[in-house]
């Protein structure tokens, strides 16, 4: 259980810096004139996206300090 959870919060940190990274270059393409993703989603999205996902991170990592913890006494 402790395995899958720690696979769990690092796939999910991934994807929350993999999120982060594309808003930003997101938003250097579109000061550019470009774009990168088309319309389908915005750049701001993709930053709120991010940080949901470093919350759900750090809540893990918490429950995980926790049980070490309890684990302890």
């Amino acid at each position: 259980m402790n395995n899958m959870l720690n696979a769990i919060t690092r796939f999910v940190f991934i994807l929350a810096v993999l999120a982060a990274v594309l808003a930003i270059f997101e938003r250097l393409a579109y000061a550019m004139g470009y774009t990168l993703l088309r319309g389908t989603i915005s750049g701001g999205r993709l930053l709120e996206i991010s940080a949901i996902l470093a919350i759900f991170v750090i809540a893990l990592l918490l429950r995980e300090i926790r049980d070490v913890l309890r684990a302890q006494r």
